[in-house]
Parts: structure tokens; sequence; C-alpha cells
């Protein structure tokens, strides 16, 4: 007995030191999403014209409004135009209110401004962090004539940490918006 235990000691000490791998932890995995480069196609309407991300559908095109519609990500960018008429003032506040109404959910708010004196269009650009409704908005005007406005929605429930990407990806297609605009007189 003395001997198959001095055995069984033996071999429970070759198992235990024997098959002991060093644990490492595992990386963290992050999900890489890609999207295709932008190919652009121009939007002409009565009052302005664009450059946008052939990438989307034109949806629920009107005289004053219509969405571009990326089914692939889940997101659409409505688009919705006003004329100046005295109410710059006005115009101006409901834009701004607007996209300040999303601080409730979103965890910060990022303000550029825009001007593109050359072609007459001045705006700013919001991008929104967080798990807000809308990711982005902008409004762009030419002060006297003009006003346009636009803003990021993604058809899933907001979840930032998933839809990031696509909301990165969708917000430089708003700036080649705003970059692209074009008065018509």
């Amino acid at each position: 007995m003395n001997r198959s235990y001095g055995f069984m000691m033996a071999l429970l000490a070759a198992l235990t030191w024997g098959c002991k791998e060093d644990v490492l932890p595992k990386p963290q995995a992050e999900l890489r999403l890609e999207y295709p480069s932008a190919t652009l196609d121009r939007l002409e309407t009565e009052q302005f014209e664009f450059q946008f991300n052939s990438m989307a559908n034109i949806k629920d095109r009107k005289a004053q409004s219509l969405t571009l519609d990326y089914p692939g990500m889940k997101g659409t960018i409505f688009i919705n135009y006003k004329k100046v008429e005295n109410n710059l003032e006005k115009l101006l506040g409901d834009a701004q209110k607007f996209s300040y109404e999303h601080v409730v959910k979103a965890d910060g708010i990022d303000t550029k401004v825009f001007q593109n004196e050359e072609n007459g269009v001045y705006g700013q650009f919001y991008s929104v962090s967080g798990d807000a409704a809308s990711q982005a908005q902008f409004y762009a005007t030419d002060s006297l004539n003009h006003f346009l406005t636009g803003s990021l929605y993604f058809y899933v429930k907001p979840n930032y940490d998933s839809i990031y990407p696509a909301a990165v990806y969708l917000q430089n297609d708003m700036l080649t918006i705003m970059e692209s605009l074009r008065w018509k007189e």
C-alpha cells in the first residue's frame, strides 16, 4: 500500500505540474466593419444642389424635403429646406434647439462651424455621441434666401457602441453634403 500511495502521489504531482500552462488574458476583440469609399452622385432641386453618396436611396422626395436612406446601415439622413423670409433668427433658433434636445441621452455634442464664403454657405454641424435618437444634425444657410437642415437617424434602438462605425460613415456623408452644397437663385 505504501508503494501504491507513492505512485499515486507521483502521478498526481506529474499531472498537476506537467499539464499546467500559463494563462494569458485574451485581447479585447473589436468589431471591424468596413464600408466602401463613397461614390458621389449629384442631387438637384429648384432651390439647391449637392453631392451625396450613391449608396443612399433617395426616398420621400417632396418640394421641401427628402430622405437619403442607407438600408445596409439601417440609417436615414432627413433633409429639409425652408425659404428665409424675415425669419432667419427663428430658423437658426429652431435648428440649434433641435440639436441640443438630444443632450438628455447624449454623452456629448461636438459642434463645428462651417463656412464656404465662395458659395455663400454658412452653418453648423453637430456630432452627437451616446445613445441619443439622432447621431448628427446640421444646418446651412446663405442668410438671405435659403435654409437647409439635415439630421441622421438609425431605425434601430440607439446603442452607440453598435452604431458607431455607421454613424461616423454617415456623418462624413453629411459633411460632404454641406461641402458640396450650392444655392440656386
